[in-house]
């Protein structure tokens, strides 16, 4: 039964699916003969089911390979097994890709199939020289590399960077399609990379749990899926969140969400949502509390069945939706502005100190990570709390206040302003890497994570597990040392200012999200080298680190002082071409930027001197309280083998005269 059982159900997921397609497609008109240039009816059809394909085969590769990290020891059968599972996964989206693409290429190119060299041309240059055609070639290459470490890889550590391979291959997915060109795509893109990687883990992993049944034993099913249930959570709130945000970019309006055929698929695939939604609460808050017996354990495979079929039916209408055209129009406008043609998006209103608090340009990305950090922070506490343990107070306010301080800088209206304004960049680049660590470093997260997550005793990794070997890393310890973090906090300043990175940062999305991550990470493993609590390998003495702090403070001020001093300006085709008609200059705005960088740096700089100073002076007092602790002990021990020391020495003096 059990072997029936997990081939049947995944089977019908599939077919679910498909039919859901197809009934999409037909619905939303995604099959029908288009006016003008037909590419026929097999790739119509044939391209969203070899899309839906790529799909599921790279939920089901992800979803198993999340399982593995998070809830498998790695000496279970099921641990290995679910890595077969990634491998078999991964060959399948290989397969999937390359047909996705080669049924692209003939859909753009309204090329029909031929064997002789001049279709094969085309095809080839479609896929070097298109940069549709590329995304297709690095999904199907990723794909296989995947595969290929999937066999090769069974360490756990190693198989992370496997996982992040493999929700590599969701970028180039993330990035085609709607996402990439419907004006306002940043957000499109963000929401459709979150939907795809953690629709993967959640859908992926269910399979992957019916794949294993009959492998994981009885009396560890409840831990097994007790640990996948909070993954799914996460998931749930991450895809409805995403969700949401993906579709207002291509609805609009709530007559075009009731009243065209794209907005009906969409309400079809909330109320899915919906109901495992629902499905997945009563799972955690009630069916896993019970999983002891044969009889719940039992009624819990029917019901995480019952939840994949339901979730092909979202992968269907997902597919169908993709290609159902949008209300909104997903190009520019006939007569683009210079700010349309480089950003996507129109210029925003003239910059007035007030619109830096009342306007704003949301990123999931950084929305969902602060809300995160702050709800699993404050858990943590409240963990310690409850069993008598005390945390103190300031360290949760700091926190708090970073996680709110890096939310205004990734949303708000600096986040709308900086792709137009220099002095908005520098701005957000400053508070990134100066103020932001300022506040999240003496939250001392890792300290608590280690206090309040639990140990696990099976030889599988959790939070804490993972958050241990990271800080304990190699790698961890060399961009943690005080000289290496001071090195790359001034260093990435000119390095990333006069090298092509700033360009690619500027117009590129993920750029972008790099740039973000990188002055944030330099600017933390900075501050922490200086005031951090939590624990690292190596940390200068007091008087060092304020020779440490006033080399930073030196070289950052000379790097400011060159930017407001320069006559040149930096992506003088993307700054000076904008168009805009308000506010200073291109060159005024820059050097503004550098006056930013030169006088804004040095407020957090004079509030980590202090801190230094406060932290050495009760550091000192410490010590002297420990030796009187000590002298009261062993009464002045250790001042009386002093004083004998100095009369025999005095002796001997006095023999020598």
């Amino acid at each position: 039964m059990p072997r029936l059982f997990k081939i049947t159900i995944p089977a019908v997921t599939v077919l679910v699916a498909l039919v859901v397609l197809l009934g999409a497609l037909a619905f939303g008109g995604g099959s029908r003969t288009p006016a003008l240039g037909d590419p026929g009816v097999v790739v119509r059809v044939g391209l969203p089911i070899a899309k839906l394909l790529v799909d599921l085969s790279a939920a089901t590769m992800i979803g198993s390979l999340a399982l593995a990290l998070w809830a498998f020891a790695s000496r279970e059968r099921a641990y290995v097994r679910s890595i077969d599972i990634a491998a078999a996964a991964a060959l399948v989206m290989t397969l999937a890709s390359a047909a996705t693409g080669f049924l692209t290429f003939m859909n753009v190119s309204l090329t029909p199939f031929s064997l002789d060299s001049t279709f094969g041309n085309q095809l080839g240059f479609f896929f070097t020289g298109i940069e549709l055609g590329q995304a297709w070639l690095i999904t199907t290459l990723l794909a296989a590399l995947v595969a290929v470490l999937c066999i090769a890889v069974t360490n756990q550590t190693a198989l992370f960077f496997v996982g992040l391979a493999a929700v590599g291959t969701l970028v180039p997915m993330a990035l085609q399609g709607h996402s990439a060109s419907v004006s306002g795509h940043a957000m499109a893109i963000t929401s459709m990379g979150l939907h795809l990687v953690f629709v993967s883990v959640w859908l992926g992993g269910v399979l992957t749990l019916i794949l294993l049944r009959g492998i994981i034993d009885a009396d560890r099913l409840p831990v097994i899926v007790s640990r996948f249930s909070t993954l799914a959570i996460i998931a749930f709130i991450v895809v409805a969140v995403s969700g949401v945000a993906n579709a207002m970019v291509r609805i609009g309006s709530i007559d075009t969400l009731v009243g065209t055929p794209y907005g009906q698929l969409v309400l079809a695939k909330v109320a899915a949502m919906v109901v495992l939604g629902a499905f997945g609460f009563w799972q955690r808050g009630y069916l896993v509390k019970r999983m002891t017996g044969a009889a719940t354990q039992k009624m819990f495979w029917w019901f995480i069945s019952l939840e994949l079929i339901i979730m092909g039916v979202t992968a269907g209408l997902a597919a169908g939706l993709a290609r159902t055209p949008t209300p909104v129009s997903e190009t520019l406008n006939q007569n683009p502005t210079p700010a349309e043609i480089l950003t996507g998006s129109p210029l925003p209103p003239e910059f007035t100190l007030d619109r830096y608090f009342t306007v704003w340009n949301f990123d999931l990305i950084w929305l969902l990570f602060c809300a995160f950090a702050v709800f699993f922070y404050l858990v943590g506490v409240y963990r310690l709390h409850k069993r008598g343990d005390k945390w103190p107070w300031y360290r949760t306010v700091l926190w708090v206040a970073g996680m709110a301080l890096l939310f205004y800088i990734t949303n708000g209206g600096i986040n709308s302003y900086e792709m137009y304004l220099f002095s908005a960049h520098m701005g957000a680049h400053m508070t990134l890497g100066m103020m932001v660590p300022i506040f999240l470093v003496p939250g001392a997260p890792v300290t608590l994570a280690m206090r309040a997550v639990n140990k696990r005793q099976d030889d599988s990794r959790g939070g804490r597990e993972w958050i241990l070997k990271a800080v304990h890393s190699g790698y961890a310890n060399v961009i943690s040392h005080p000289l290496f973090a001071t090195i790359n906090f001034v260093g990435s300043l000119w390095l990333f200012y006069y090298t092509p990175i700033f360009r690619w940062a500027t117009s590129d999305h993920i750029g972008h999200e790099w740039m973000i991550v990188h002055f944030l990470l330099a600017g933390y493993l900075f501050v922490q080298s200086l005031i951090g609590i939590d624990p690292v390998k190596t940390r200068y003495p007091y008087p060092f680190r304020l020779i440490q702090l006033l080399a930073a403070m030196t070289v950052h001020a000379f790097f400011g002082l060159g930017i407001m001093s320069s006559e040149n300006l930096l992506l003088a085709d993307w700054y000076g071409a904008m168009g805009r008609t308000w506010g200073s200059t291109p060159l005024e705005d820059q050097q503004a930027g550098g006056a930013i960088a030169w006088s804004v740096g040095e407020l957090p700089n004079l509030v980590l001197a202090l801190i230094i100073g406060y932290q050495w002076n009760r550091s000192d007092a410490k010590e002297a309280k420990r030796k009187d602790r000590q002298a009261d002990r062993d009464e002045d021990a250790e001042l009386k083998a002093y004083n004998a020391m100095l009369a025999q020495q005095a002796a001997a003096d006095l023999k020598q005269n």
